[in-house]
């Protein structure tokens, strides 16, 4: 039973999943726009806006917190220094999903997911 548990499956475990949006996460915010299905995008875009959010606070604590989301140094930098400040007169909806169509193999709802800008 899934008993007070959030989120979609996503197909796998609760650990695959966890570790499959921290990656989307993670490649969203190094290359700014991904190709994923429409599912997924859902799931990981509060994960996305909380970060960025996290780099508009920009103190000690919410870069410990973006950290421990991303695991990646170079990559909380680059959220705190260069993404956060883009973003700083807007409140929220930090990221946009565009729908491209079924996919060819298995027909799943497909997404371009991008940073607004």
């Amino acid at each position: 039973m899934r008993h007070q548990k959030k989120g979609r499956k996503l197909g796998t475990d609760a650990s695959h999943t966890d570790a499959m949006l921290k990656n989307l996460a993670t490649a969203l915010l190094t290359n700014e726009r991904i190709k994923t299905t429409e599912a997924r995008a859902k799931e990981v875009r509060p994960l996305v806006e909380k970060i960025i959010t996290w780099g508009k606070k920009g103190d000690i604590h919410s870069r410990r917190l973006a950290m421990a989301q991303l695991g990646d140094k170079e990559l909380v930098h680059k959220v705190f220094a260069d993404v956060a400040p883009r973003f700083e007169s807007r409140e929220g909806g930090y990221t946009r999903i565009l729908k491209l169509g079924p996919r060819k193999g298995d027909a799943a709802p497909m997404v371009m997911m991008e940073l607004v800008d």
